[in-house]
């Protein structure tokens, strides 16, 4: 690739810094104008331009309070720049601007580009909504959610799928049970030419129908108002795992207290209406109502989805987690579960539950299937589907 001209140089470097002041003296024009007041009506003033604005170079645009001014912006925007940009874009828009109030007004909704963040957003509004803004509300998470599943669904299903099947496989089988095609491949390191066979040193049986069980998976979710990425993606895969016949699944999210929204895991949409983004947390009362529901320890999953910011009890928090690994449940700790790095978080209390066995790490949506793979057959969490594992360091 050719390097670029010096024309283009200052070209970049006047869409970057944004002011006619900016030593560049380059003029921009079409295109490249309306890209620079897109970006100037969102940026305007903002703290990092101080410097500029006291030169006299202050991008001069501006959103205003305008629905209708705001509804061409976002338009403009998703005109100008990719999808990913946009998303950013809106985010910015909203903690800078507080455009929030604005996603009131159907027209705006309908001129987003939706996203987890923005679904996030939605959520913590969904009490002010106006009748007349509802229904597009629900039409703009249910776009979020169909595209989350149709990138989730099916590698989860697979990938738990191959689990279930291996931690179902009888290891001492009776003659009968035998599964000699994998018995003989499980053994081929023993196999001795001079007598033309393979010593099979471990035996891989067939699970019998009497024999096969069922997994339990209790979703905990802190519904804080900043897990809100995290609570988008735990509807998703709450509603994917319940389809799976092989898991029991149930999905509960607390803030100072707690709801069961098991029933409704048909639909996520539903699901996430049915949170209440923001508040306090208590991490002690929610693990005290799932172990309440857990009937067969040894065969049960729990994944608590929290920043462990605990508003509770502490040690009654911590005795509950010992007491259900001691019990056999297999209990996974997750400081998010989103696209983003790793979160802000209560390290003592993450170092805490390190020192139970149970470490915490926050994962992206592409690697949960992995470690939910990993704790139904009950073997480490591979490290390279983790990030930030806290060992109490």
């Amino acid at each position: 690739m050719a390097a670029p001209t010096t024309d283009e140089r200052l070209r970049r470097w006047r869409l970057v810094l944004g002011g006619e002041a900016d030593g560049t003296g380059c003029t921009l024009r079409g295109r490249d104008a309306a890209m620079d007041g897109a970006l100037a009506a969102l940026y305007r003033g903002a703290p990092e331009e101080g410097a500029r604005a006291a030169r006299g170079g202050r991008r001069s645009a501006g959103l205003g309070g305008s629905a209708p001014q705001v509804a061409r912006w976002l338009g403009d925007i998703r005109e100008y720049f990719p999808s990913t940009v946009v998303q950013l874009m809106q985010q910015d828009a909203i903690t800078r601007l507080g455009l929030d109030r604005l996603l009131l007004e159907p027209e705006m909704l309908e001129a987003v580009e939706p996203d987890v963040h923005l679904v996030g957003t939605l959520l913590s509004l969904k009490h002010a909504l106006p009748e007349t803004t509802r229904e597009t509300a629900r039409a703009v998470v249910g776009k979020v959610v169909a595209d989350l599943e149709r990138r989730l669904a099916d590698r989860t299903r697979a990938t738990l799928g191959g689990a279930l099947d291996r931690s179902a496989k009888v290891n001492r089988p009776r003659h009968r049970d035998i599964d000699w095609d994998r018995t003989i491949r499980a053994n081929l390191r023993n196999y001795l030419p001079e007598h033309g066979t393979v010593v099979p040193e471990r035996l891989v049986g067939y699970a019998r129908a009497q024999r096969a069980v069922k997994k339990d998976v209790i979703l905990c979710i802190d519904q804080s108002g900043s897990m809100a990425p995290s609570v988008v993606h735990s509807a998703v895969f709450g509603a994917v795992l319940a389809s799976m016949r092989t898991l029991d699944t149930r999905l509960v999210v607390f803030d100072t207290s707690v709801v069961d929204l098991t029933e409704q895991l048909t639909d996520p949409v539903d699901v996430l209406f049915a949170t209440q983004l923001g508040g306090g947390t208590d991490i002690n009362r929610a693990l005290a109502y799932c172990q309440s529901k857990i009937t067969r320890p040894s065969e049960t999953v729990v994944v608590l989805i929290s920043d462990l910011y605990e508003g509770g009890i502490r040690d009654g928090m911590l005795k509950r987690v010992a007491a259900m690994k001691a019990a056999g449940v297999q209990f996974i700790a997750l400081l998010a579960l989103s696209d983003e790095g790793a979160p802000a978080y209560d390290h003592a209390h993450a170092a805490a539950l390190a020192a139970l066995g149970a470490p915490a790490f926050a994962c992206t949506p592409d690697a949960f299937p992995g470690i939910m793979a990993a704790a139904i057959e009950k073997r480490p969490i591979p490290q390279h589907l983790v990030k930030g594992v806290d060992q109490g360091v």
